[in-house]
């Protein structure tokens, strides 16, 4: 039986656990073995919970009432959850810094309780960059984490630890979260699926009304679509004093899953967006990667058209993202001095992000409100281009090239702004639905001759989420890329 459970996904063992086929305790343990011998391969879990998980098991047995009237799908099942933004309770949170390091949590976030809520078991924390900066995970403080497809190659970031657990079977799902594409581009180097929702969708609080000016969305990777949709159904919805939530929806995302989506327009965008990077060249394997999707859409009756990569540009867009984001770390840096009572020095801290704190640190408040008006008037460009061509979905690649070699971020004296060039390649894409809101999934539909997964992103229009879950669910029926096993994967183990 235990070794049947890889196969199975976060909803099927939920279901094996209503039936009374196996207990939360005794999956607890199989998912603990899985991590004690892929783990030191990967480098992916960080903390280890097992203490909590195991009480948490105890009290949700397959006899108990929770396990038989959750109506999530969920109860029992474990989870790891991404040490990053998202907190939870009496446990280590020092989201990749070594500013932050022996910091515990003082309360749950709401998706945090969310989750507990739905009867998912928090096994462990997941490694991430350094404040979720970079689109690699390669803290200093933990180390990189390891692409169970090659493990030269980075699992992307900064939800690169959770994407490598769900990629090697050590769970079927696990927390993440986007500021530019970091659950997209990690679901796209590890062959997963990765949802970012609409801005609001799920909450952020109590700590946060919105992170970055809006662009800080919560949801997770998995190995399946429902997965994805049931999650969602469970965390997202407006919190108390929330200062904006997305649009409601009709019915369960979940629900959503298997209907039929239609005859759906579909842009496609085959170019690089100019402005964001010095290189504008696809790379071929991203390029077939996203014809090859497009072929796929055809054949299963959608009208696909190509569209202009100007679509993507607004006046001064990088620089004005680029402001942006370093806010973004500027204000980091501040709640943590506060948090701590105490400054944070530069020899606490990773180099990137030192040198945009010290950035943030040249930029008014007036310039910070004259910027985001600017990405809201790029995303009204956005929403009209939908609206007006009648588009369904913009279809593109997620990443601008495949999952680099591990260390490739790391700059040297002469060449500083190497980081910066890499890390534009890879969210020239992906940023743009963290500006605009929207939801965005990399689905893995394409594997490059190296076996190497090159994902492809959808994106929907403001708060429609269920077009894509819809879309995504019929693309995995006639791709089932679950079946896709890396090298680095617990059914090898043992």
């Amino acid at each position: 039986m235990m070794d049947e459970l890889i196969r199975y996904d976060a909803i099927g063992l939920g279901e094996l656990i209503r039936k009374g086929k196996i207990t939360p305790s005794e999956l607890l343990e199989t998912t603990i073995h899985r991590i004690e011998k892929v783990n030191p391969k990967l480098n992916a879990v960080i903390h280890k919970m097992y203490d909590q998980a195991r009480t948490a098991a105890e009290t949700r047995g397959s006899g108990t009432k929770a396990a038989k009237t959750s109506d999530s799908g969920f109860c029992g099942v474990p989870f790891l959850l991404k040490d990053l933004v998202a907190e939870c309770k009496d446990t280590p949170f020092n989201e990749g810094s070594r500013a932050v390091q022996g910091y515990i949590s003082k309360l749950d976030s709401e998706i945090v309780k969310r989750h507990k809520a739905s009867g998912l078991i928090i096994v462990g924390k997941t490694n991430t960059p350094e404040f979720g900066i970079l689109t690699t995970t390669e803290p200093s403080l933990h180390g990189p984490t390891f692409n169970p497809w090659d493990p030269s190659l980075t699992t992307g970031g900064s939800s690169g630890g959770s994407a490598a657990a769900v990629a090697a079977g050590i769970m079927p799902m696990a927390h993440g979260n986007d500021g530019g594409g970091s659950i997209r581009i990690p679901a796209s180097c590890c062959g997963l699926f990765g949802l970012k929702p609409t801005r609001g969708r799920n909450p952020l609080g109590p700590l946060f009304g919105d992170i970055g000016g809006g662009i800080i969305h919560e949801h997770a990777v998995t190995r399946t679509v429902r997965d994805s949709a049931a999650l969602l159904d469970v965390t997202s919805g407006p919190d108390i004093g929330d200062p904006y939530y997305a649009p409601p929806v009709e019915r369960p995302f979940l629900k959503e899953v298997g209907k039929d989506v239609g005859r759906l327009k579909i842009g496609l965008l085959t170019s690089v967006p100019e402005g964001w990077n010095e290189e504008t060249t696809l790379h071929p394997d991203c390029e077939a990667a996203v014809k090859d999707a497009a072929q796929l859409c055809e054949d299963l009756g959608h009208s696909v058209e190509e569209v202009p990569a100007v679509l993507l540009n607004h006046p001064d867009l990088p620089q004005t993202f680029v402001l942006i984001f370093s806010c973004f770390v500027g204000h980091v840096v501040a709640y943590w001095e506060r948090e701590l009572g105490k400054k944070i020095r530069q020899d606490e801290v990773e180099p990137v992000t030192w040198d945009l704190y010290q950035e943030s640190l040249k930029i008014t408040g007036a310039a910070y409100l004259v910027a985001k008006e600017d990405l809201q008037r790029f995303s009204r460009k956005i929403a009209n281009w939908y609206h007006k061509g009648n588009y369904d979905v913009l279809l593109s690649p997620t990443m601008r090239i495949p999952p680099t070699k591990i260390g490739s971020f790391q700059s040297s004296p002469d060449d500083p702004m190497k980081w910066i060039r890499i890390a534009l390649s890879f969210v020239a894409f992906t940023r743009t639905q963290n500006i605009t809101g929207q939801p965005a999934m990399s689905v893995p539909l394409y594997w490059n001759e190296d076996n190497i997964p090159i994902g492809v992103q959808f994106a929907g229009r403001f708060g429609d989420e269920t077009t894509l879950f819809r879309l995504a669910a019929q693309l995995e029926q006639a791709r089932p890329w679950a079946e896709q096993k890396p090298p680095i994967h617990c059914s090898n183990e043992g």
